[in-house]
Parts: structure tokens; sequence; C-alpha cells
């Protein structure tokens, strides 16, 4: 009886689980994936390329998607074991509320690990990997997006005119550049050679000018300067990508520990690494809590459990994450150790699940629930029975 009634809860969570990991996914990709269809439309990538891009953004997203897919499966699930009469049923024959707690245990424990293995490897792999690749594209489209007799703005705050490209596409003849990328000393660059240099290691793309001259004004624009030069090196902007060193998002957790170490005998703040380095085990934790809280909600009686799952989902992500969010920024600040603020949604919200556990296991009801399904299924009918506007004549 045990086996059968775990197995079939786990199938019950499993599939809202998936339906949950889909929709949250594709909410949060909407505008990564208009950039990504903006770069195949006006840049010329290749497709391929795209599907690779975003193969390699989708681990940052997946961390945070599957708890809130696991939330949101609890409170369908077990709303509609409610709704049925299923775990009154349940309850009638012997089971307790904390023995339908074991399969809810073992679904979060995968959850659990899935996240904390994206956390500590997939992410910082496909972070840096997604700069590798973005790199790649950035410096192809330097290396071939340039086209003679005409004005290219393809870099911000550059406007570059090319006379000739010679076969290749690196060395170039007869330019001419407008450089606006600081306000309050524009220049106007000519210069007969042009030579496009990417750096493999620091992942940069340097147009070097041959045997020109630049002309300038500064912040007054009657003090206007003529400079001639025989080398003159032009940083091509390729979407931030001239760090040097890893970003913390791209670190392990050991090399997180080591940027830390030696942030500290230099006397510098690692604040930086120190969120990220808390980040991966709070939003894994994020699972637990979650599930502390999903199971008591949704076991709660309702007339409509889709949008009751729905809106109760939304309202617990949104708090958890605007907690993350303000205790972030303050720990960037300062003011905030950023264990304390990587940590705080997860202790105020486990809170909160152990007071709606014991409540349910006592067969109580959740205080202010009713009012927010209420409040739900009023707006929704609002916007839904609302009369389409008539036309104008």
């Amino acid at each position: 009886m045990g086996r059968i009634l775990n197995r079939y809860l786990f199938l019950e969570i499993l599939i809202p689980f998936a339906f949950g990991i889909g929709v949250f996914t594709s909410v949060l990709l909407i505008a990564r994936i208009l950039k990504l269809v903006e770069m195949v439309v006006n840049r010329g990538v290749p497709f391929l390329e795209m599907m690779k891009l975003f193969s390699l953004i989708l681990p940052a997203f997946l961390e945070v998607t599957v708890p809130m897919a696991l939330l949101f499966a609890l409170l369908l699930a077990f709303g509609r074991l409610s709704s049925d009469s299923e775990v009154v049923a349940l309850k009638t024959s012997g089971v307790s509320l904390y023995q339908m707690m074991a399969p809810v245990a073992a679904f979060t424990a995968l959850a659990f690990v899935i996240t904390f293995l994206i956390a500590l490897f997939l992410r910082p792999w496909s972070n840096g990997a997604l700069r590798a690749q973005l790199y790649e594209i950035a410096k192809n489209r330097a290396t071939a997006g340039f086209r003679e007799k005409v004005f290219n703005d393809d870099f911000p705050g550059l406007v570059v005119y090319v006379e000739e490209i010679e076969t290749g596409g690196r060395t170039m003849k007869g330019l001419m550049i407008a450089d606006t990328r600081n306000p309050t000393q524009r220049s106007t660059v000519v210069a007969k050679i042009g030579l496009l240099l990417p750096n493999e290691r620091t992942k940069t793309v340097t147009l070097r000018l041959l045997d020109g001259t630049m002309y300038g004004t500064g912040a007054i624009p009657q003090n206007f300067q003529k400079t001639n030069f025989n080398v003159y090196d032009v940083n091509l902007n390729v979407a931030d990508l001239h760090r040097r060193d890893k970003d913390p998002k791209e670190m392990t957790l050991g090399e997180l520990r080591e940027r830390i170490a030696e942030r500290r005998r230099e006397g510098e703040s690692a604040n930086e690494e120190l969120l990220e380095l808390y980040r991966k085990f709070s939003i894994p934790f994020a699972c637990v809590v979650f599930a502390l809280v999903g199971m008591p909600l949704g076991i709660q009686p309702s007339r409509s459990v889709r949008s009751r799952g729905f809106s109760v989902s939304l309202v617990v992500i949104f708090v958890y994450y605007v907690l993350l969010t303000v205790g972030q920024t303050l720990a960037e600040k300062g003011p905030v150790p950023p264990f304390l603020a990587l940590w705080l949604p997860n202790v105020v919200l486990f809170s909160v699940g152990l007071f709606l556990f014991s409540r349910a296991a006592q067969e109580s009801p959740v205080l202010g629930l009713h009012r927010l399904e209420l409040l739900w299924t009023r707006a929704r009918s609002q916007v839904l029975d609302r009369p389409p506007a008539r036309e104008a004549r």
C-alpha cells in the first residue's frame, strides 16, 4: 500500500512539475529569445549558432525555475487531490499528512540535487562558454561586418567608413571614424590603413590605424585639436567581453573560495564573490522551502484548483525574489552581510512553511487564503468579462 501510494503521489507531482518548468522558463526566456531573433535577422548570425546560445543561456534560468516549478506542482497536485476528496479518503484510511510527505520529500530531494548541480557546475560552465561564444560571434562580425563605401555603425559610439577592404577582411584602406564614445571628447579619425587584430587571450578586437590624423574637440567646442599619428588603436566593443579574469558567475566552488581568500589577503572587498558563493546553496535550498509552503497550501479546500495554484505560486515566488533582490542589493552596497542577504528569504519562508504545515497537520484552515483566492477570481472575471472596445468610426 505504501509503495503504491508513494508512486501515485510522485507521478501526481511530476506532470505539473514538468509543465511548470516549461511555463516559467519560457516566460523568463522571452526577452532573450527576442534578442536572439534580432541577431539572426539583423546581424546575420547563423541559426545553429543562435540555438547554441539558447542552450547556453538555459541553465541560468533553470536554476531558478526548478524551485518555482516544484512549488507550482505541489499546489496543483495536492489541490486536485483535495478538491476530489482524495486527501479526505487517505486520512480516513489512516494515512496521515506526515506519511504523505514521503513522496514529497523524495521529489523535493530530487529537485534540490538538480538545482544544486546546475548552480555548482552547469551554470558556471555555461556562463563561461556563453562569453566565449559571444566573443566568437562578435569577432566574426567585426572582421566580416565592415562593408566598403558604407558608414558602418555596428559598434556603439563609432561610425566607420572604409574605402577599400582587401581579401580576407583584416586589412582596410582609406578609413574615416567618428568617435562619440566620450561625449566630452568627440573626435574624427582619418587613416590610410586599418588592421583588425582579434586577441584570443583577452577576448578583445582592436582596430589598429596606421599613418593618420585625429581631429578632436574637448569640453569647449572652440578647443580644436589636430594630432598626427603613426599607430593608433581603437578598441571595438564586443559585448563587454574584455574582462581578463573570470566573472564570479563563471566560477566553480573551489575557484570562488580561492578568489575570496586572495581578495581578503589583498585587503579588497569580496562581496561579489561571497554573494555568488552563498547563492549556490541558497537557491537550491528554496526547493525545501517551497515544498514546505506548497504542500499545506495545496491541500486547503478550493473551488478552482488551477487558478488558486497559479495565483498562490505567483505570490510566494514574488515575495521570495523580492526579499532576495532587496537583500542582494543591500549586500552589494555594504550594509548587509552577503550570507544574511542570500539566506533571509529562505529563513522567512521556512518559518512560514513550518507554521502552515503545523496548521495543516491539525486540519486548521489557513487564514487569508480564501480571501486571496476570492480576489484572484474577481480580478480574472473582470478581465475576461470586460466587453470589447468599440471601434472608432
